[in-house]
């Protein structure tokens, strides 16, 4: 199993995979910045002035003023924090149909 396993790793996979893991992390920093630096912002600015990450409903009944607040009061259901992961998904599904449809674009010119 041993050598099995050296043999992968030599093979370049975990390499590979590793680079992959590390870059995604790395743009998933990126992407938390667009939404929560970015487009969140505009989009409070066009609803008012809401700030997303501060709505909850405290399941509890017992909610305080802010989202860490309701929480120690009790069980909070945070659909402002919902709304923006749902941001960065949408963001990271994008880049990536914008990355893959570039590759498809340059192996459909060979």
């Amino acid at each position: 199993m041993f050598k099995d396993f050296k043999a992968f790793v030599n093979q370049g996979n975990a390499m590979d995979l590793a680079v992959g893991v590390v870059i995604g992390a790395a743009f998933g920093k990126i992407v938390d910045s667009v939404v929560n630096d970015i487009v969140m912002p505009l989009i409070s600015l066009a609803t008012g002035g809401v700030d997303f990450s501060q709505r909850f409903i405290a399941l509890s009944g017992q909610g305080g003023a802010t989202l860490e607040e309701a929480r120690k009061a009790g069980a909070v259901l945070a659909y402002g924090n919902f709304i923006q992961t749902v941001f960065n998904f949408l963001v990271i599904a994008f880049s990536i149909f914008l990355v893959v449809r570039q590759i498809n674009k340059m192996r459909a010119g060979k």
